[in-house]
């Protein structure tokens, strides 16, 4: 069985992490799969939404270190380059696909784990999830983008909180503190991550994707930037087809009818 399912399904390409009896600790080979996956979703119209998800008891407990060299068997530059072409990649690939992402938190998201699902446009977790900085219990820095989605998600008093002691956050109180959109039933987590993703199928990819990449950036830049990048993205969407059906419909008074086109 492939440590990585995947499917696409009215236009929504379902990444599923399939190492349920690790827990579904990520390898260098399921990352560089789940990377080019992302890679063919951003490329292929007839995708319009993806959902990354796991099987078992565990969304994705970290890396998988097993096998990694020993740090006596390391020069310098090796652990910094490791984390670029691996850890780094991986959480940039989601932040970077032009198709909104969904992450559906089956059970426990630690360390690259839980940026992975951070990193997501949406977060939908099982009452049976856990999100835990792990890093620190470890001796380590946080990697993976930890230092910088956090404070953008939840501030930088509360993200030095949790990395800082490494403690477990249940499902509903990272719904507080802002790290996840839904908490639901274990029995209903596919099914809304299937409504929430064929609904975004539906909407106009072009506009969502202009729509992420602003969102995104705009903790990074000044207003002038912000609003220069806003304006011209409006620019590039207005001349897709679906900016053209949605003012239609408008003018219209009917349902638009998007193509993600």
């Amino acid at each position: 069985m492939a440590d990585v399912l995947h499917t696409v399904e009215n236009g929504v390409s379902w990444i599923t992490l399939n190492r349920p009896e690790a827990m579904n600790a990520v390898t260098w080979d399921q990352r560089e799969r789940i990377i080019a996956l992302l890679d063919e979703a951003s490329a292929d119209p007839d995708v319009r939404a993806v959902v990354v998800t796991a099987t078992g008891r565990g969304f994705c407990a970290g890396a998988d270190l097993r096998g990694a060299p020993s740090l006596g068997d390391q020069v310098p530059g090796d652990v910094a380059r490791t984390i670029r072409r691996g850890a780094q990649r991986f959480v940039g690939a989601v932040l970077d696909c032009e198709k909104p992402v969904i992450a559906a938190v089956n059970g426990t998201a630690a360390g690259i784990g839980a940026h992975l699902a951070f990193a997501c446009d949406l977060v939908l977790a099982s009452e049976s999830a856990r999100f835990i900085e792990v890093f620190v219990r470890r001796g380590l820095v946080p990697d993976g983008g930890g230092a910088y989605l956090l404070p953008r998600l939840i501030g930088p008093q509360r993200a030095k909180e949790l990395m800082f002691f490494g403690d477990a956050v249940r499902a509903a109180e990272a719904r507080e503190l802002g790290l996840v959109n839904r908490v639901v039933p274990p029995e209903d987590l596919e099914k809304t991550a299937r409504e929430w993703a064929e609904r975004l199928a539906q909407g106009p990819t072009r506009a969502l994707a202009l729509t992420k990449q602003l969102v995104n950036s705009s903790l990074d830049t000044d207003r002038a930037t912000a609003f220069a990048a806003e304006a011209a993205a409006q620019e590039i969407n207005m001349t897709t087809r679906d900016a053209r059906e949605g003012v239609a419909s408008f003018v219209e008074r009917r349902e638009a009818r998007y193509e993600g086109r």
